[in-house]
């Protein structure tokens, strides 16, 4: 759950490391550089509670990242956070190269093929070991598109649609 437009998720705290309070956090950021030392982020769990906290320090570990947040100093503390989801300004994401976006900003947009026919709703987006997949839903039917430059011909914020040229063999999933 979105606090507000304001903000953009940016992970979830899934689990503890050790005893001194230190959270494994799933990323949803491209670098660990949005969780830099001294960064405020917004915690909220499903039932409207929202905390405020400051990042002593994140790494690498695994699959996972290695959180610490100022204030959470014991494993009690940090497996209250367990589930939380973790916000950010949007005001403080860095200023995209040209042609490129937050996935924040994609989903939720209709999605057309090349004949102007609409698909479907982009869903959610998750990442492979060469490129995004957009997840196009429509009528309980999911379709995996890829999001490559030859696929993807156009993509217009300000219209709220995206445009792609689905591959030979792409079929409806459900």
């Amino acid at each position: 759950m979105v606090p507000d437009s304001r903000y953009v998720l940016i992970g979830q705290i899934v689990g503890v490391h050790g005893m001194g309070g230190n959270l494994k956090l799933r990323s949803y950021a491209e670098s660990e550089d949005i969780f830099a030392p001294g960064r405020l982020l917004l915690a909220a769990r499903g039932d409207g509670t929202e905390k405020i906290y400051e990042v002593n320090w994140v790494q690498a570990h695994g699959r996972t990242m290695l959180l610490s947040l100022k204030g959470v100093a014991d494993r009690r503390q940090a497996e209250d956070l367990v589930g939380w989801d973790l916000f950010i300004e949007k005001a403080m994401l860095p200023e995209l190269d040209p042609g490129t976006y937050y996935w924040d900003d994609l989903i939720g947009m209709d999605v057309y093929d090349g004949n102007g026919v609409r698909l479907g709703r982009l869903e959610s987006i998750f990442r492979t070991g060469s490129n995004d997949v957009y997840v196009v839903a429509d009528a309980g039917r999911e379709l995996l598109v890829p999001a490559i430059a030859s696929v993807v011909t156009a993509v217009d914020l300000t219209a709220r649609r995206i445009d792609v040229n689905l591959p030979e063999g792409l079929e409806w999933q459900g």
